[in-house]
């Protein structure tokens, strides 16, 4: 396996940012954690590592992911989703443990109201 030149890796780039805009269909926040995600890889990998096969394949997983609202649009939407909320998780935190707790501590309330158990 040879080291790819500077024009593969800004070529495999472009063609997995585009595929991820048109499977996000360009939407909003999707394709600003595509972007972060597109970078941080591409910044943080050696270039031993570049692998023109698996991008191809990728390109072609997103475009089959741009078609249609299919199993390949639900995945990239749910990856997207879930890194989206684990950037925001540390923002939010406080916030989301407290009302998740409420309403933890209301459903085990009614469970035990409704069943007469006295689970804590």
């Amino acid at each position: 396996m040879s080291i790819p030149s500077p024009q593969e890796i800004t070529h495999a780039y472009r063609h997995l940012y585009r595929g991820l805009l048109r499977a996000v269909q360009f939407s909003k926040p999707a394709r600003y954690v595509a972007r972060d995600q597109l970078r941080k890889a591409f910044r943080t990998e050696d270039s031993s590592s570049f692998n023109q096969e698996k991008i191809d394949r990728t390109v072609e997983f997103l475009g089959f992911a741009a078609k249609e609202a299919g199993l390949e649009h639900r995945i990239v939407r749910n990856l997207l989703h879930t890194a989206y909320w684990e950037k925001k998780k540390y923002t939010f935190e406080k916030q989301i443990q407290g009302t998740a707790q409420i309403h933890y501590q209301m459903t085990v309330a009614m469970l035990n109201n409704t069943m007469g158990l006295c689970l804590r």
